[in-house]
């Protein structure tokens, strides 16, 4: 999901590489497809702010795939907002698109998975789902509720074979940053590792929890964040 640039992408490409048939979604139609075409993916174009959207995107992939074993949450970020200028609109449309996506994705995936008794669903949030980070109010509190429902969703699944983990993205050079315009040096002050972090190096732990080797992590939040994150 999401995965016409940035880090849907880099995973979709990571998973390619390691011999995963991969359908990868999002709502611009002509990147999707450009996108698609270049690494070698089946595209399915689909707004996930829609109601119902990630139902339909998931079921399309197990058609056209002949199965679903690994499923990517990946939904763009909402815009930079403090509280104060949030209205109920702007809260119903980050709840859709942020929870109800995920929440009909993974619904729509286990029933195929359990009956095969193997699974991945990997959910990315951020690391604003531990530490909330200034004026991104609407991603830190519905990104943090991900993380419960990963958790929560383990005690359910684990016996069928099926992982369920989140990954927190750190500082990572994608276009997102620049849409909510990070200052980049000030940034790269924080963060111990003193740079930002590669799509391909947060794909690659995406690819790994994916991975048949990875079958005894669940419930997990990760972070790929060069060391930011304080918290233990």
């Amino acid at each position: 999901m999401g995965a016409s640039r940035g880090l849907g992408r880099a995973i979709a490409e990571a998973l390619l590489a390691e011999g995963v048939t991969v359908a990868i979604c999002a709502r611009n139609r002509e990147r999707l497809e450009a996108t698609a075409h270049k690494i070698g993916a089946v595209a399915i174009p689909a707004d996930l702010s829609v109601p119902g959207a990630s139902t339909t995107v998931v079921r399309d992939a197990t058609a056209r795939l002949g199965g679903l074993d690994i499923l990517v949450v990946n939904t763009g970020g909402p815009s930079p907002h403090r509280f104060d200028d949030i209205d109920d609109e702007e809260w119903r449309r980050g709840f859709e698109a942020l929870w109800m996506s995920s929440v009909g994705a993974i619904r729509a995936c286990l029933a195929g998975m359990r009956v095969r008794r193997w699974g991945r669903v990997l959910v990315v949030t951020s690391i604003a789902a531990r530490e909330p980070i200034d004026k991104l109010m609407l991603s830190n509190s519905l990104r943090a509720g991900l993380h419960g429902l990963v958790n929560s969703l383990t005690r359910e699944v684990a016996s069928d074979g099926i992982t369920v983990n989140a990954l927190m993205p750190g500082y990572t050079r994608t276009e997102r940053l620049v849409e909510i315009g990070i200052n980049e040096a000030a940034v790269c002050e924080l963060i111990p590792a003193k740079r930002l972090g590669y799509a391909h190096e947060f794909a690659a732990l995406a690819a790994f929890l994916a991975s048949e080797k990875a079958a005894y992590i669940t419930g997990q939040a990760i972070a790929c964040d060069g060391g930011l994150l304080q918290s233990i």
